[in-house]
């Protein structure tokens, strides 16, 4: 075993090299690519690069990689040559923690609590819905009760119908008679539902336990997971009660992503298509080359060579463009507007809390809603000369890249018009509108600005979009 460790060490170094040079497939694609004369698609390059760095990590390392020829400490050591971390750090409050991505990470998750929590904790209790819990509880619960915690677990309703007050007080009720107390950590396993009323239970029990995110689905891992906005739904709108409570650890293990239904992915590209569209170009780029190359099914990007790498990486990207926004403007400051406001972060939003609410939050996943969303906000950018039309119909193309979304055009206008009235970002009775001057820069727009008529036909045009064609 020694000297498999010493052959695993020269591997190491080796696959250190392939990883760098993996990191850089991106640029080095779209290099080759403008230097060619134009045939073939625009991702050729890119892929084939990529799928070449990997075939060399995999010839380095698989033959190593697995229990029957490394000890714990080799395979320990791969993992962290493979794991994206993300540190989040909000100075305001003197918070920091980890995100932590990779295939496999569930069964991790014991160990990495006790980490971040210390040996304090004894009880965890963990949230989460009967769907996720029949596919990933048993080895969540192994994993925590081998780490020394005394786990207890309660089961939502699936739904966001279910993010409400009265889910709400029974997850208090369910922590009360575990006997939680304040040095022990409540678990969010499951989606952006779980985990938006697993942690505003947590900060509001005890006025605050420690929290932490097992997100798995694709919109909970690039964004409801990271930020600490944590929050339930009322009959007067969306997240409209709520509170900011930041996680001590979010752990997010991709292998989830492959027992995701279609809508479910197809949700979470479209907010991943928002984030680049609203603050970051290459991000949007980035997501789009990768939704091309490989499809929108998880298991399509999880078994593409060079694929699987590119995913957790791409989600990782996604984390720190939005952990450097939430470390700048946790609170989402009214008296901000800049690029870099956390308000950018709605963009598409507005119209898609409208669309969730007029139809009782059952015909619409909330990233399929931000789809249309964000194309009505682009319908708007557009009539007051912000954004040109080329932009406009990258977004679109992008939008149709992430799947198929649910008939949206049969609602009607006003009914719209009225749901947004409610919208809890307004300032001074005004909404405040996210904007786009182009796809990666985002400007916020007094609702004043916008007149009846232009909403009514941005609703109109924006609703309307082809979603079953794909670019």
């Amino acid at each position: 075993m020694a000297e498999l460790s010493a052959q695993f060490q020269i591997r190491e170094s080796l696959l250190r090299k392939a990883l760098f040079v993996f990191n850089r497939s991106d640029e080095r694609g779209k290099e080759q690519q403008s230097k060619k004369s134009g045939s073939g698609p625009r991702t050729h390059c890119a892929e084939t690069f990529t799928t070449k760095v990997w075939s060399t990590a995999t010839k380095i390392v698989r033959p190593w990689y697995c229990p029957q020829v490394l000890d714990v400490q080799d395979t320990a050591r791969c993992r962290v040559l493979t794991m994206q971390r993300v540190t989040v750090r909000v100075p305001a409050r003197e918070i920091k923690f980890e995100i932590r991505i990779d295939s496999g990470l569930i069964s991790e998750i014991g160990e990495a609590a006790r980490k971040a929590l210390g040996p304090g904790a004894r009880r965890a209790a963990l949230i989460s819905n009967r769907k996720v819990f029949d596919l990933f509880g048993e080895k969540v619960l192994r994993a925590l009760r081998s780490s020394g915690f005394d786990v207890s677990v309660w089961l939502m309703k699936d739904g966001e119908q279910h993010k409400s007050m009265r889910s709400l007080e029974q997850a208090l009720t369910f922590f009360s008679k575990e006997g939680l107390e304040r040095n022990d950590v409540v678990v969010a396993l499951g989606g952006g539902v779980v985990g938006d009323l697993a942690g505003f239970a947590a900060a509001t029990y005890l006025r605050g336990v420690a929290f932490i995110q097992v997100p798995t689905t694709l919109l909970a891992q690039i964004d409801a997971s990271v930020g600490g906005k944590t929050g339930i739904n009322t009959a007067a709108g969306k997240n409209l009660v709520g509170a900011f409570q930041q996680p001590r650890l979010v752990l997010i293990d991709t292998d989830t992503l492959q027992t995701l239904p279609q809508r479910e992915l197809t949700a979470g590209w479209c907010e991943a298509i928002k984030q680049g569209a609203a603050g970051d170009r290459k991000l949007f780029d980035r997501t789009v080359r990768l939704l091309r190359s490989a499809g929108t099914h998880a298991s399509n990007v999880q078994h593409a060579r060079g694929m699987r790498i590119n995913l957790a990486a791409t989600i990782a990207a996604h984390c720190r463009f939005k952990a450097a926004i939430v470390s700048g403007d946790e609170r989402e400051a009214i008296d901000r507007s800049d690029r870099r406001s956390r308000k950018i972060l709605n963009f598409g939003h507005t119209t898609a809390h409208a669309l969730e609410a007029v139809t009782n939050y059952r015909r619409f996943r909330h990233g399929e809603a931000v789809g249309y969303g964000m194309m009505v906000a682009a319908e708007i950018s557009k009539s007051l000369g912000m954004l040109k039309p080329d932009e406009l119909e990258l977004l679109r193309g992008a939008v149709r890249a992430c799947g198929p979304l649910p008939q949206a055009d049969d609602i009607e206008s006003d009914e719209l018009i009225g749901a947004m009235k409610g919208d809890k970002k307004s300032v001074g009775g005004q909404i405040k509108w996210v904007l786009l001057e182009a796809v990666g820069r985002a400007r916020i727009v007094d609702g004043r600005e916008v007149n009846r008529r232009a909403l009514r036909k941005a609703l109109h045009d924006g609703l309307q979009m082809d979603v079953k064609e794909t670019i």
